[in-house]
Order: C-alpha cells, then structure tokens, then sequence
C-alpha cells in the first residue's frame, strides 16, 4: 500500500510541528519551505487538520499552526484514515473484473492493508517525534536556516 501525498504531506506536517517548542507557532511557508511542498496544496492540507483537530490555526498577525493536542494522543492509524480518501485496496469496479466473485484477491489484499493499519494503531506521532533535537538539527541543515528561524 502506498500512502497518497496527501497523507505524506500532513505526516510531514506534523513531525514539523512536533519538534517545535509546543507553545510556539509556525507558518505554514516556513513548513512548505522546509519541505518543498506547494504552498497552496499545504494550505489544503493544513484546513484539513485543523478541522479534524490535529492542529491549532491562528490566522492573521501573530498566527501560525501548532499541534492541536499533545503529539503522544495523534494516533497514526486515526491520522491515515483521516487523510486518505480510500482505504479500499483494490477496485474491482473500475474496470469491471470478469472474475469478481470467484477471485480472492480483494480479500487477501484487504486483509494485509488491515493488518497494516492494526499495526499503525500502535503508533503515535510521539513515537516518530522521538528524537527532535535530531529531527530539527535536519531540517535546519536541509534549508541552511539558523536554529532562530525553526523556533
């Protein structure tokens, strides 16, 4: 399974955000900078999980994005079915499959993407935020920015 963009650009959204000083805040160009993800694509990204509570948006001056609750309760199963539009592995519909009914394709597949999951549910954003230190010291050295623009 391959997880689509979108979902790739809201993890990185959140590693971003859980390595900063929790009372902080960012903006969302700093991020799309440090991850060379399109501004505008970001900005989708981040309405989407302020409304599902990921994150905390502050517009305006003085604004910016910060985790919306402690990284250690972002469930990373719950972050990826929030995310992606589908979590069916295959579809068997478009094309139509001649042999639907008879092929045990769908089920295997749908078995191992729900063993993929149940494993994901063991997860949090914390366990991937677990070293910071390292994590900022790369983004910084990724963008050549001093350790002052990443706070």
């Amino acid at each position: 399974m391959q997880l689509t963009k979108y979902t790739d650009f809201s993890l990185r959204t959140l590693i971003f955000l859980g390595v900063q000083d929790p009372e902080s805040r960012v903006t969302i160009s700093q991020v799309s900078e440090h991850f060379q993800i399109p501004r505008n694509h970001l900005i989708k990204i981040v309405h989407h999980l302020g409304k599902e509570g990921f994150i905390d948006t502050v517009r305006g001056k003085g604004g910016g994005i910060r985790l919306g609750m402690p990284a250690d309760q972002i469930n990373l199963r719950t972050l990826v079915e929030s995310t992606e539009e589908t979590l069916k592995p295959v579809n068997c519909e478009l094309p139509h499959c001649p042999i639907v009914g008879n092929c045990r394709l769908q089920g295997i597949l749908f078995q191992a993407q729900e063993a993929f999951m149940r494993e994901l549910s063991n997860y949090t954003l914390a366990d991937i935020c677990s070293a910071p230190e390292q994590i900022a010291q790369l983004l910084k050295w990724t963008t050549g920015q001093s350790a002052s623009a990443l706070n």
